[in-house]
Parts: structure tokens; C-alpha cells; sequence
């Protein structure tokens, strides 16, 4: 059974992997020196945690709907299905030019990342390897595909637990300083950092720009969302993926600010340098705070290892990047929201007009061999960042209706496959704190007034604002009626390919050992 032309040949393990393939990237490892910096350990901490809460208060409410509703463009469609047509229409094209944009930063720091071993490298070259692989992988067979990124992904696994417990040996003293330095840089020079400002608001300033750091890092459950039409057993392996979400956040994002607010001060020199643009080492792993503590503790070898390993990770990052950009764009099209060419899938179930389109967006890494590519690379992550805030309001909103909807209709919220806790109280929350972060995301363009960073910080949310009415008024849609919206929808395809799917569903530990126990069997008969 297909949905649409799409597959469902994507495993639980492999789910898993691309969610986590997706989530995590060059912000985890080298961006979050920036937030460290101006906020402070304590700001970078609490910054982290107060996003992780709100993106779960979303994921929440993604969980129940993508659970019962496992459609090819995921929140895509569920916002022009339960909202607005035009609504949809601003959802799918915001997210894809999110999407997008991501893929060349994520090439560009990739080249750079290679230059830390040699300067020689010309930049170009890896930007052309990238774009070429990135191709390859996402025309093979969607399983392929979901091979692939699952064992890229399991090396960003292995990269951050080497971090965490060389955090945790090194405070300790095993260093080769016999150093148990602990906590000192909590005390010295202290947990919050002062930022544009001086006393409490420069604090208060400081959690904020902590904060948008955050915002670029953590991100989740719209991964899932979009993988949720080629998986088997959608409503078991998504609903899984859903839950271990919030596990992720706490070990992979808030555990993460936690250790680089151990290893090094928020005022370490060589970070400073490099932020300001005096230091050498700027994208590369020599940006990360990780590297920098192990250079001040005369650490080495393992900064290259980090390096090799970062490099799996931001290439991972990018191929999930290109998977979910192609399929945001086919579920437009779907809905004709996108010109219909965009709907043609190969026989393996590829996308692959999308895929061209998506490819095009890809080839604005070469910006990075000009001598303005860190402004140009700086307006591409104001722009992702404004567009990632939309996202999570059109989750929110999406949600809101949705459960409108079940109410009006009189169903039982607990018959769903997945039933979210605190709902619809989690998606107003989430609306509210949304609304505020796109509203101040860029209040350091209005004093003094910048035009290049207010336009970098408000392009997307003019921009959606702008989708949204021009679909409206050209195509005379309304607010959807809660008492008449489809709550059937496309429940009964799925309920009939589950039924029909002949393999039984697997956990994901269970997939892991039949993996390993495989690999080991075929050694053995070679």
C-alpha cells in the first residue's frame, strides 16, 4: 500500500535515527559557544530548558494528531486540513523555505569544518561533494535512505556521549592538569553574563540571546511529523518516536548546555577572540567550547577525533534537511498549493522535482567562497531562526483547532492512538510564548535601528503574513467549521494498510539486536 506515491518501508529504528538525524547539528556543537558567551552558563541553562519546555508543550500536540493522521507532509497538510486552506498554504511554503536555507549553511560549515585540518582545502570542492552526495542518497528507495541516515545519525550519538563523559572525567581530574575544577566557572566569573547592557537587564538580556541561541538548536517534532507517511506501522513507530522526544530534549540538548557551561568560562579568551572575529578557528571545531577546554587542559588527539566526528554529524544534519525539504514541497503540491510537477515520485517513491528544487537551494553554500560569506551565512541563520518560531505557532494553532474539532464532534480524545496531557491549555501556552519570541526575537535591530538585521530577523514573519492573505483572498478560503471538518480524512487508508501489513511490529531495541545480531551472523559465515 502506498500513501500517495510515497513508501512505507522506513523502520522504527530508522525513524528513530532520522528524528534524532534531523534535531541535531552544527548548533549543538559550535553555536552554542555564542549563547554561552553573552548569557552565562546559568542563562544558557535555564535558555535551554525554557525552550525544551515550550517545544514539548508542541510536540504534545503534534503527537495526538500525526499519530491518528500519518499524511504525506505532515503538519503541512494537518494545518490546511484543520485550520485555513490559506493557513496550510503559509505553512508548507514558510516551512520549506525554512528547510531550505538550512541545507547551505549546514554544507558551508561542513567546508569550513574541514579546514581545520588544512587551509588548502578549497572550499568549493567539499560544497560540490556535499550537493552531489546529498543527491545520490536522496534518490535511492526511501529504506535506503533511512540505512544511510541511520548510521550517520548513530555517529552524532557517539559524539556527543564522548563529549558528555569527557566533561564529566575531566571536572573530576582526570585531566592532564590533575584539575578537578568542578563547577568553578559557575563562581568565577559566575553564572550570568551581562549583555549589551550592564547590571539586571544585561542579565536579562544575556538569557535572551542565550535564548535564540537555543531556539536554533533545539528543534524535533516536525522531523517526525514528515516521516510519518513512509513509515510501517506509522501509529506505533511514530507514537514511539513522539515519546522518546522529550527524553532527547533532556539528554541532548539541556545536558548539552549543562557541560559547556563546565568546561570552559563564559569570558575564556580563545572563545572570545574567535566570536569577535580576532581569533582564527571561526565554524570550524576550533569554535567549539568543547575543543577550546580541551586545548586549554593540553588534551590532544581527541579535538581531531571530534572534528572527524562533527563532520558525520553536520552532514547527517543536511541529509535530513534535504529529505524533509523535498517532502514539505511534494505535500504542497498534493493539495495544489505547488505546481503539480512537484507531485512526480519515481517508482522507488521519490519526489524528484522536489528533490531537484530542494538541490537548487543547496548550491547557495558557494556563497561561502565570497569575502562576505559570514554576513551572508549570518542573514541565513536569522531567517532559519525567524522561520523555526513559525513553525512551532502553526503546530500550536493547528493543534488548538484540531481539538476544537474532536470537542465539537463529540469523540473521545481517548480512543486516539496517542491522547496529550494538559490539552488544549499545552497549544494556547505554546501560542502565547511563540507569538512573544517572533515578536522579540529581533528587538536588537530596533536600538540602535539596523535594516539588514530587522529584515534578517522579520523577513519570514512579513513573508507569512503575506502567504497567508494572498492565498486568502485569491483562492476565497475560510476558517474551517469545527461541527463539519473531515475527522475520518484519510484514517481509513492507514487503518487498511495496517491491517494488511503482514510484518508484526518491532521495538526499536528489538530492530537494534536483530541489526547487530545480523552483521555479526554474516562476519562469522565469511
Amino acid at each position: 500500500m502506498q500513501t500517495d506515491q510515497l513508501l512505507r518501508r522506513l523502520s522504527n529504528r530508522q525513524v528513530q535515527l532520522i528524528a534524532i538525524g534531523g534535531s541535531i547539528g552544527t548548533g549543538l556543537f559550535i553555536s552554542i559557544g555564542s549563547g554561552l558567551h553573552s548569557g552565562g552558563p546559568g542563562s544558557l541553562l535555564l535558555a535551554f530548558l525554557v525552550y525544551c519546555l515550550f517545544v514539548a508543550l508542541v510536540n504534545n500536540g503534534m503527537a495526538e494528531m500525526v499519530t491518528q493522521y500519518p499524511v504525506a507532509g505532515g503538519f503541512i497538510r494537518l494545518a490546511g486540513h484543520f485550520v485555513d486552506d490559506a493557513f496550510g498554504f503559509m505553512a508548507g511554503w514558510n516551512y520549506f523555505i525554512y528547510e531550505a536555507l538550512v541545507i547551505p549553511f549546514e554544507i558551508s560549515a561542513l567546508a569550513i569544518v574541514v579546514r581545520y585540518w588544512s587551509e588548502d582545502v578549497p572550499i568549493w570542492t567539499m560544497c560540490l561533494g556535499c550537493i552531489i552526495l546529498y543527491t545520490l542518497i536522496n534518490c535511492l528507495v526511501v529504506n535506503a535512505y533511512g540505512e544511510a541516515e541511520f548510521w550517520l545519525s548513530s555517529g552524532k550519538v557517539i559524539l556527543l556521549i564522548s563529549l558528555f563523559l569527557f566533561t564529566f572525567i575531566t571536572m573530576v581530574g582526570g585531566n592532564p592538569h590533575h584539575d578537578a575544577y568542578g563547577f568553578r566557572y559557575w563562581n568565577n566569573p559566575g553564572a550570568f553574563a551581562e549583555f549589551r547592557s550592564t547590571g539586571s537587564l544585561g542579565q536579562w538580556e544575556g538569557f535572551l540571546s542565550a535564548l535564540w541561541i537555543a531556539s536554533f538548536c533545539v528543534v524535533g517534532p516536525e522531523y517526525v511529523s514528515l516521516v510519518a507517511a513512509e513509515s510501517k506501522h506509522p501509529r506505533k513507530y511514530i507514537k514511539a518516536a513522539y515519546k522518546t522526544i522529550y527524553f532527547r530534549f533532556l539528554v541532548f540538548f539541556v545536558c548539552s548546555a549543562l557541560a559547556v557551561g563546565i568546561v570552559i568560562p563564559y569570558n575564556d579568551p580563545t572563545l572570545v577572540s574567535i566570536l569577535i572575529g580576532t581569533g582564527s578557528g571561526g565554524g570550524t571545531a576550533a569554535a567549539s567550547p568543547y575543543v577550546i577546554a580541551m586545548k586549554n587542559l593540553n588534551v590532544s588527539v581527541f579535538p581531531n577525533i571530534v572534528n572527524a566526528l562533527l563532520i558525520t554529524s553536520i552532514f547527517s544534519a543536511g541529509n535530513s534537511y534535504v529529505y524533509c525539504t523535498s517532502r514539505s514541497l511534494y505535500s504542497l503540491a498534493l493539495e495544489g498549493r505547488a505546481p503539480a510537477i512537484f507531485k512526480k515520485c519515481t517508482k522507488q517513491g521519490v519526489p524528484i522535482y522536489s528533490l531537484a528544487l530542494t538541490m537548487a537551494f543547496a548550491c547557495l553554500s558557494f556563497l561561502q567562497q565570497g569575502k562576505e560569506s559570514s554576513r551572508a551565512l549570518s542573514i541565513l541563520v536569522n531567517l532559519v531562526t525567524g522561520g523555526a518560531f513559525i513553525n512551532y505557532l502553526v503546530m500550536s494553532v493547528t493543534y488548538v483547532f484540531f481539538h476544537r474539532a474532536i470537542k465539537a464532534q463529540n469523540v473521545d480524545r481517548n480512543t486516539l492512538p496517542y491522547c496529550g496531557w494538559f490539552q488544549p491549555y499545552s497549544g494556547y501556552i505554546s501560542i502565547c510564548f511563540f507569538i512573544f519570541v517572533i515578536g522579540t526575537f529581533g528587538y536588537t535591530a530596533l536600538k540602535p535601528f539596523d535594516v539588514e538585521s530587522f529584515f534578517g530577523c522579520y523577513s519570514m514573519a512579513i513573508l507569512s503574513i503575506i502567504l497567508f492573505f494572498f492565498w486568502k483572498i485569491w483562492k476565497r478560503t475560510s476558517v474551517k467549521d469545527p461541527l463539519t471538518v473531515d475527522l475520518v480524512w484519510e484514517c481509513p487508508a492507514i487503518d487498511a494498510y495496517e491491517a494488511m501489513e503482514r510484518d508484526a511490529p518491532t521495538t526499536f531495541w528489538q530492530e537494534m539486536t536483530q541489526t547487530f545480531r545480523f552483521k555479526r551472523n554474516k562476519a562469522g559465515a565469511v
